[in-house]
């Protein structure tokens, strides 16, 4: 829980404000869970009661990072039908694990991309919120919806009841009463399963499974009840629909074409694409543990690469807000690892630096409906810090070790002191 009386001044440090301009020498003071004020070098802040963290040499401040397409309930697993058959009790603890290990590595923001079963995400969420357990800030989703024979739906029809981390429904109608069923139980968002993908074989990442009537369905469901939606989204025709239908958050967007393109462009002050290559690009070039090559050419992980950068490249051009991170907690994007998105941005995509850092931080923030207050080191922002020991302007991937992060604050409430 926030203590109002909290008070801290970070001295001797270089502030990476991730504004996009270019860090400087300063001091930060918090008071509570709030920044009350930034001084650059050759100024200094009043300091009378407040606990002084002294960043010594090489130490940088910067946000605390946004993850913005998080599965806190699976781990590491190579087995979607494992993760139903997983009792909801033990369920809960491994959900509740895994927030504390993000908030670990310096994740103070999570936006959930789908939980395992449909209350994992709103029992953590709330528990987090009432101080009971540490963990990011968490935006809470459904499992994914899915449509019959899409991603996540596990069942033959000799074995119709093995599940997964989807929810199935077909029509309209349907959509609208697991929608409507989902909200009741607390979530903040609805995810949907528009596109294939690489993982099933009969219905591909280039094609798009659920019905311009179904996104509709649930979009005016979602949207009556002031909620937010994301997407499972590679097709060109997929990322047409969530513009049409007001879906806030675009994942993957691999095989976006002119047209859609376009629609992202037009729509670019309210949406977020979150291409989420790191498990693409690791099976591309660096799967064989899990991949044969013949394999890996026969889902085409390095043409859906080629096809996600190219879009990439392109967003950028446009304006098109990019966030980083994302699917990470499979068996080759283990759950800690997030903060290597940045580096495959930047040997991808042509990303800068600041860039890369700019997906996790000032845009997260932005996506998790808080522009002014969550992403930037800034008066009147937030108390979701990092000190990192070094530059992760010059090099990000220091953040992959957590040993660097020596000190981890959110809502001004310190999480991991070590310095």
């Amino acid at each position: 829980m926030t203590d109002p009386m909290n008070k801290h001044l970070f001295t001797n440090i270089t502030v990476l404000d991730c504004s996009g301009d270019e860090p400087f020498k300063g001091e930060v003071l918090v008071e509570g869970n709030e920044i009350v004020a930034v001084a650059r070098k050759g100024k200094s802040l009043q300091r009378d009661g407040a606990d002084i963290i002294d960043g010594g040499d090489g130490m940088t401040l910067m946000p605390g990072l946004v993850e913005s397409h998080a599965h806190l309930s699976i781990e590491n697993t190579d087995d979607l039908a494992a993760l139903g058959r997983m009792p909801p009790e033990e369920h809960t603890l491994l959900t509740m694990h895994n927030a504390r290990l993000y908030l670990d590595h310096g994740i103070t923001s999570c936006i959930s991309a789908a939980s395992a079963k449909p209350r994992l995400d709103v029992v953590i969420r709330n528990a987090i919120e009432k101080g009971e357990i540490p963990g990011p800030r968490l935006l809470a989703a459904t499992p994914w919806l899915t449509v019959t024979s899409g991603l996540g739906d596990m069942r033959t029809l000799h074995m119709p009841e093995v599940q997964s981390m989807a929810l199935m429904a077909d029509g309209p109608e349907e959509y609208r009463r697991l929608t409507r069923e989902l909200i009741r139980e607390g979530v903040d968002i609805i995810k949907l399963v528009i596109s294939g993908d690489s993982f099933v074989p009969h219905a591909a990442s280039e094609t798009t499974i659920m019905s311009e009537e179904e996104v509709a369905a649930a979009a005016e469901v979602a949207h009556a009840h002031g909620k937010r939606l994301s997407a499972h989204a590679r097709s060109a025709e997929s990322i047409k629909r969530c513009v049409r239908h007001g879906i806030k958050v675009v994942y993957h967007a691999n095989y976006a074409d002119e047209e859609a393109l376009d629609m992202l462009e037009a729509n670019k002050d309210w949406l977020f694409v979150s291409p989420n290559i790191g498990f693409t690009a690791i099976a591309a070039y660096e799967g064989s543990d899990w991949f044969t090559e013949e394999q890996v050419k026969a889902m085409g992980f390095r043409e859906e690469l080629e096809s996600a950068v190219k879009g990439i490249k392109e967003l950028m051009k446009r304006g098109v807000r990019i966030l980083g991170g994302g699917d990470y907690g499979f068996m080759i994007t283990p759950h800690g690892r997030n903060a290597r998105d940045l580096d495959h941005f930047i040997q991808h995509c042509g990303m800068t630096n600041m860039e890369s850092i700019l997906t996790m931080t000032k845009n997260g923030g932005e996506a998790m409906d808080m522009p002014g207050r969550l992403g930037q080191v800034k008066q009147g922002f937030l108390a979701d810090l990092l000190l990192v020991k070094g530059d992760p302007l010059s090099d990000p991937k220091v953040l992959l070790d957590r040993e660097n992060l020596r000190v981890i604050m959110k809502d001004g409430v310190i999480h991991k002191l070590s310095i």
